[in-house]
């Protein structure tokens, strides 16, 4: 009996650029093995460096050449995120213990302020309905008793002016209508305090629900509440935002965040309208580096009055970090991804004809016609490859395999 085992079928672009990198692998090691009067190439993928031989340039078509510099301003590319305006949004939480009877609305939703969110029915509201209702039957009987002190207090003053009562009963009368306004004031006291926990509760005239209402026009960003939960006090039920301004989220490296300054426009582009470039005026400049990214946060408020903009879409930011000056310019065809970060191959060659290839890593600006800012990593000196670069991060990485199977 055979058995035959079927490879796991790749992704088209992965199989292609597999074969890619065997290709240039195998065409530089093809030509050392059949030019044997030149050294073979070496390597250290450790430090980032790879000779190459004369023959592997040759037949590799690596070519070099210095780095030009333009007068230009430094405009930093880096990826962003819309999300919505925290100053603008608010996270609703059961303002007490009970269960969900009703949520009318679903996220997406817009909501104009005032309208119902979450119905609940509530222990806490019953109480608090009961100690208002339980107030007022108190203030009503005080300001009766109110009523009869004043009534008795003018009748005993009636009679000392006749000088029919004794001072000492009108006097009496006087303390006892005091005592009772004061009682009548502590009442509408404690009133108030009954209506104002009610109000905070959102408790309905139905005694016991609480309905959780907007507190702005928007739409619905978040609905964890269902009709049946049994939630404690403060749980979040649902969030509302205001669409008509977001934020735009970057992380800018330690050395461009030093060069931004609060109000500096930022112009961006998303995936939904490519064609379209929207604006927005930086807000803050985090103070510290985010501990993951190790790059310094920077967001940028962003008018969404025509609401064609979506919290938690992807963004691609520019952001002038300096005045016009001369910067360092690069093919794009020069940049290759290595270790997920953008690199370039410095060179250094000798009169042999053989050459040292340095791998730099690099910040990159914008780009414009086939050509990309380095705002650091390389200097204006400097001799890169600029076609080629791809043969020679090949070898690099024939290097570290071959490293890594010792």
């Amino acid at each position: 009996m055979r058995v035959f085992v079927i490879p796991r079928r790749l992704p088209s672009r992965a199989l292609r650029g597999g074969c890619a990198v065997v290709m240039a692998i195998g065409l530089i090691a093809c030509t050392a093995a059949s030019d044997q009067t030149e050294a073979p190439s070496t390597a250290d993928s450790t430090s980032g460096f790879v000779v190459l031989t004369a023959a592997q340039i040759r037949t590799g078509r690596v070519t070099w050449a210095p780095v030009e510099t333009r007068m230009a301003s430094t405009v930093l590319e880096v990826p962003a995120q819309l999300v919505p305006n925290a100053d603008r949004t608010a996270r609703l939480g059961a303002p007490g213990s009970g269960r969900i009877l009703a949520v009318p609305v679903q996220q997406g939703d817009r909501v104009t302020r005032g309208a119902p969110l979450v119905t609940l029915l509530s222990p806490e509201a019953s109480a608090a309905q009961a100690d208002r209702d339980k107030t007022v039957a108190e203030l009503l009987s005080r300001r009766a008793a109110a009523t009869y002190t004043r009534t008795a207090r003018e009748r005993a003053e009636r009679l000392v002016a006749a000088k029919a009562m004794p001072r000492q009963e009108a006097e009496r009368a006087q303390a006892d209508d005091e005592l009772a306004r004061a009682a009548v004031s502590q009442a509408e006291t404690e009133l108030a305090r009954t209506q104002n926990l009610l109000v905070q509760l959102g408790a309905d005239s139905t005694p016991g629900l609480i309905v959780v209402r907007s507190p702005m026009d928007g739409i619905l960003l978040s609905r964890e509440a269902q009709p049946g939960m049994t939630v404690d006090g403060g749980a979040l039920l649902v969030s509302v935002s205001d669409p008509g301004t977001l934020w735009l989220e970057v992380g800018v490296a330690e050395g461009a965040a030093a060069a931004l300054r609060s109000g500096a426009v930022v112009r961006f582009t998303v995936g939904s309208f490519p064609s379209d470039t929207f604006s927005a005026r930086v807000r803050s400049i985090g103070g510290a580096l985010d501990s993951t990214t190790r790059t310094v946060p920077v967001r940028a408020i962003v008018d969404n009055r025509s609401r064609r903009l979506r919290a938690a879409m992807f963004a691609t930011a520019w952001l002038d970090i300096g005045e016009p000056r001369q910067v360092v310019m690069v093919p794009d065809r020069a940049v290759q991804l290595i270790e997920q970060k953008p690199a370039i191959f410095v060179v250094h060659a000798d009169t042999g004809g053989t050459a040292r290839f340095e791998r730099r890593f690099v910040d990159l600006g914008a780009g414009e016609g086939g050509m990309r800012q380095v705002l650091s990593g390389l200097a204006a000196t400097d001799t890169i490859v600029v076609d080629g670069a791809f043969l020679v991060k090949s070898e690099l990485l024939r290097a570290r395999m071959a490293q890594e199977g010792d």
